[in-house]
């Protein structure tokens, strides 16, 4: 059959097959180039140490965010969601590639309040809870195309909590990532490795949430304990209560 569209999860999936696995990097298809990407733990990666995001920190120092259900997406060998746990966050987090959750599992072992992993798509994973008070973002959003923010939106309204917080870290416009035109990517039939972001964009894509903080990283030496890189940009949102205006 060559007519086969019916529904808006039909378009998504036609425009889907536009991004090849090896160029959008973030359906299931993937999981085998990640696998390869998390596979040399030796490789100079700075997030591959077991050290949380900077901004994540701040917001907890400042108490900006309070433990509660967190959900981390793309937790890759799961640095962030293991700081939050260890902070009595109740964590989910998700990846797509079986040996990040693996080398995650090992890092949480022995853990008096370890994380639960799920190896799957942010899409796809079956979550424990309905609602989660925080939504983090490792690194999943700048890796999506564009017809899947649509995607992306629905996941955050359905599984964060009225009055709950949201981090993005994405790719910074002007410091990493492709800075192409949305319908360009489309004739590419790629994404350059990953689309940079705008503060600007940020708050236009999450317009129906309250902006708290956006921000470039800040950089952080190889002997801090924390990770910092100003390539990329890191963004708070809350979600307005129910009457509350943003």
């Amino acid at each position: 059959m060559n007519r086969t569209i019916r529904t808006t999860d039909d378009v998504l999936a036609l425009l889907d097959r536009l991004f090849p696995p090896a160029a959008d990097r973030w359906t299931s298809d993937a999981s085998a180039w990640w696998d390869g990407f998390y596979a040399d733990r030796a490789a100079e990666r700075p997030f591959f140490a077991p050290k949380p995001d900077e901004n994540l920190v701040s917001y907890l120092d400042r108490g900006l965010l309070t433990p509660g259900r967190a959900l981390d997406l793309g937790c890759g060998p799961g640095r962030n969601a293991l700081h939050l746990a260890s902070l009595g966050f109740d964590v989910d987090a998700v990846d797509l590639s079986p040996t990040a959750i693996a080398w995650a599992e090992e890092r949480a072992a022995g853990a008096e309040n370890a994380p639960r992993f799920h190896c799957a798509g942010i899409f796809e994973a079956e979550l424990p809870h309905a609602r989660y008070d925080l939504v983090y973002d490792s690194g999943c959003l700048h890796h999506l195309p564009p017809h899947r923010r649509i995607s992306y939106l629905a996941l955050l309204d359905r599984v964060l909590a009225p009055g709950g917080h949201f981090v993005v870290n994405a790719f910074a416009a002007g410091a990493m990532g492709s800075e192409l035109p949305d319908e360009d990517l489309y004739r590419l039939g790629g994404l350059e490795g990953g689309l940079a972001y705008s503060p600007g964009e940020l708050r236009a894509l999450f317009a129906d949430f309250t902006e708290v903080e956006i921000r470039p990283m800040t950089a952080q030496s190889l002997d801090s304990p924390l990770f910092g890189v100003p390539f990329l940009l890191t963004a708070l949102f809350r979600r307005p209560s129910p009457g509350l205006s943003a």
